[in-house]
């Protein structure tokens, strides 16, 4: 390992600097417990009652969440080798492929899609607040309406979303360690109160079986024409995490614990949370009439006051530690990347905290369609294609080879022509290019008529689209050019 003296000051800090050996202790249940701790949150169960929502039944649902999951979790493994080898982040990483300063393109685009994840959670535990805060204060949900129409967002609601996105801040501000403790109330708190909830929907579903015996709304042509976009979303669920896993498993003690811990972790707890959100969501409709797939919502149909405050705290407390786990320490580090020497954990907290104000969440979340097509889709055409060339960069240009020293300096081999790998930069860019139509269809940016249908469609796949389209493009050229002349060994 060389010493970080030797590193040029604008590419390094203490959060940056590769983990050296001996601080390297994740083992793998370290893993899995992390899979599990993020898997168990609102939006998982969301996620898994959308597809109840969009007209899926039981099944077809969890098998979707299965299989998406196990796909996602290759590009995991794959990308969480570098960081386990050599026991660097995951914009250092980004460096090999995109150039020690083109590796902010990949960051950014990973740390906006994070900001709005933050955004979606603060919504959240901010309308968890509110559900719980009109028990005591009912004007709270006739207040006048002091936003415009088209913001969507209605005083009330309002208020208790800017309360708990400043609590969030001033957890920043307090730094990292002042959420521990709200991690470990969530590790014990939130399965508990899903399992309770699962309950519930059994006993006033009258059972199991009527539940399980909703029938599905899609059949033939129309059922797959919502699964493989369905798919997607379920990728792109973790599409974040499938770039960045780097930050983690730079701390395992070796690649067999990484591996194994995420196998164990991530499908089957993503799956078993998921096949609640699914049951409960599948009794709203025989209990009330109508399938209710926020759980915040239906959480507040309840009739004991006291029973709805303690369920909608808590679930402000555990979606507070899970935004601060998941959704301010990566991109803390990918804005840090941009200038080592001026951003820590506080500013970059600051930063992800306002972006995610200006995503509007509220509106991301207001529909499973929404929250499936227009965000999760979206964003994984653009991370798809980034996880593909640095997937292809490390696997069959470089053979898994990296000379971390050089991943510091500016005019080694990773600097390639001023900082930027222009190779991999145009393979991302192709590697977009074929969703755009779709995306832009789908937020009625133009008509049906536009484009030929297949073109359209394309984005039902964006993530598969981009990422080999990307990793195969990037492949070809770097060996076309022969950017590559240097692959000594760390």
């Amino acid at each position: 390992m060389q010493e970080t003296n030797q590193y040029d000051s604008t590419l390094v800090n203490e959060d940056l600097a590769p983990v050296p050996a001996s601080k390297r202790t994740w083992g793998t249940w370290n893993y899995a417990a992390l899979w599990i701790s993020m898997s168990l949150c609102i939006p998982t169960y969301m996620l898994a009652s959308s597809l109840i929502e969009g007209g899926m039944n039981w099944w077809q649902s969890i098998l979707t969440i299965f299989i998406g999951n196990t796909i996602v979790l290759i590009p995991m493994i794959l990308n969480g080798h570098a960081g386990a080898k050599y026991g660097i982040p995951f914009p250092v990483f980004a460096r090999a492929s995109f150039g020690t300063i083109g590796a902010n393109i990949p960051a950014i685009l990973r740390a906006i899609v994070a900001c709005g994840w933050f955004g979606i959670q603060t919504w959240i535990g901010g309308f968890a607040l509110y559900q719980m805060m009109k028990l005591w204060i009912p004007s709270l949900a006739t207040m006048p309406q002091i936003f415009p129409a088209s913001f969507g967002l209605e005083t009330g609601p309002a208020i208790c979303f800017i309360i708990f996105w400043f609590i969030n801040m001033l957890v920043v501000y307090f730094g990292i360690d002042s959420i521990k403790k709200l991690l470990v109330f969530k590790a014990f708190f939130l399965p508990f109160a899903a399992l309770a909830l699962l309950f519930w929907a059994i006993n006033a579903g009258n059972g199991l079986g009527p539940i399980l015996s909703q029938p599905a709304k899609l059949t033939g042509p129309a059922f797959w024409a919502f699964f493989f976009p369905a798919l997607t979303g379920m990728i792109g669920f973790w599409a974040t995490l499938s770039l960045n896993i780097p930050d983690f498993t730079r701390y395992a003690k070796s690649q067999k614990a990484q591996i194994n811990g995420q196998i164990i972790g991530l499908p089957p707890s993503m799956t078993l949370f998921a096949f609640i959100g699914v049951v409960v969501t599948s009794a709203t409709f025989i209990i009330y009439g109508e399938t209710i797939w926020d759980p915040v919502v239906l959480a507040g149909k309840f009739e004991n006051k006291l029973l709805v405050s303690f369920a909608m705290i808590a679930v402000a407390l555990s979606t507070l530690a899970t935004n601060i786990a998941a959704n301010i320490v990566s991109p803390a580090n990918d804005f840090a990347n941009i200038s080592p020497q001026k951003i820590n954990f506080r500013t970059g907290g600051y930063i992800t905290g306002i972006i995610g104000i200006l995503i509007f969440p509220w509106k991301l979340i207001a529909d499973p369609n929404g929250y499936i097509f227009t965000w999760l889709i979206a964003y994984s055409s653009l991370l798809g294609p980034v996880g593909g060339i640095m997937i292809a960069d490390y696997y069959f240009i470089r053979k898994q080879q990296l000379n971390v020293s050089e991943l510091y300096q500016h005019k080694g081999q990773y600097g390639f022509k001023n900082g930027f790998n222009s190779t991999a930069i145009l393979a991302l860019l192709i590697g977009i290019v074929p969703n755009i139509p779709g995306f832009l269809l789908q937020v009625k940016l133009i008509s049906n008529s536009t484009f030929p249908v297949w073109i359209s469609e394309l984005y039902h796949y964006a993530w598969f689209v981009g990422f080999f389209v990307s990793g195969i493009i990037y492949i070809l050229l770097m060996k076309k050019n022969k950017t590559v002349t240097n692959l000594s060994k760390a």
